[in-house]
């Protein structure tokens, strides 16, 4: 937790709640196991999108499409979505979601290996938002710049794992450290180019808003 308990439940106590289908898929995400993102972590995407006004979104990481199907309902009206996913078991969950919210029209499911599809793939996009391998975020990254259009945001999700990249590399296990390192090769990036204008955010896990110059 990076953020006091109490704050986040406070936080979380004024939230009006999402559309009744977002709801119903947040409660199966949850009973199943599948990470989403938190409600203060939504919330802050709403906003986000009310300023950027897309035309075109582009997610990493589409899970069980919770994520992609609350920016669709918060999202100018002709804006469209990609996401990408390369969870087998995953990806039929999320195509029957988007189906369950009417939002086959607008979000195109590609699936594959992030990297890999990436490299396909023409922008520019508006608003990218990156929830995926975290330990990959450094790899994405050439083609995320590429994709994205001068002035766009990038939201990376996940930065700050719970707090505990700050953590000595022996309190985490050895999977963490590899992961650790290259989250903090990544973030180093983002802060130290001239291509973007970065923050770090302490909420959820930690994100990085990023606006490409």
């Amino acid at each position: 937790m990076i953020v006091n308990e109490r704050v986040v439940a406070y936080i979380n106590s004024l939230d009006c709640g999402n559309s009744d289908i977002c709801n119903t898929i947040e409660k199966e995400a949850i009973a199943d196991e599948v990470p989403i993102i938190r409600k203060e972590m939504g919330n802050l995407l709403k906003v986000l999108l009310q300023l950027v006004q897309p035309e075109r979104i582009l997610e990493v990481g589409t899970a069980v499409g919770y994520s992609s199907i609350l920016m669709s309902e918060n999202m100018p009206e002709k804006c469209t979505i990609t996401t990408i996913e390369n969870y087998d078991k995953r990806i039929p969950v999320a195509r029957n979601n988007f189906k369950r919210a009417g939002k086959e029209n607008v979000i195109t499911l590609i699936e594959g290996d992030a990297l890999e599809v990436l490299k396909t793939l023409e922008g520019p996009y508006d608003f990218i938002f990156m929830d995926a391998a975290k330990g990959q975020y450094i790899n994405y990254l050439p083609d995320i710049k590429r994709v994205l259009r001068k002035g766009g945001l990038l939201i990376s999700d996940n930065i700050l794992q719970e707090g505990e990249l700050v953590e000595s590399r022996y309190a985490v296990t050895r999977r963490n450290r590899t992961i650790h390192t290259r989250i903090r090769e990544y973030v180093y990036e983002l802060t130290h180019s001239k291509d973007f204008v970065t923050s770090i955010v302490p909420i959820g896990d930690g994100i990085t808003l990023s606006v490409k110059q």
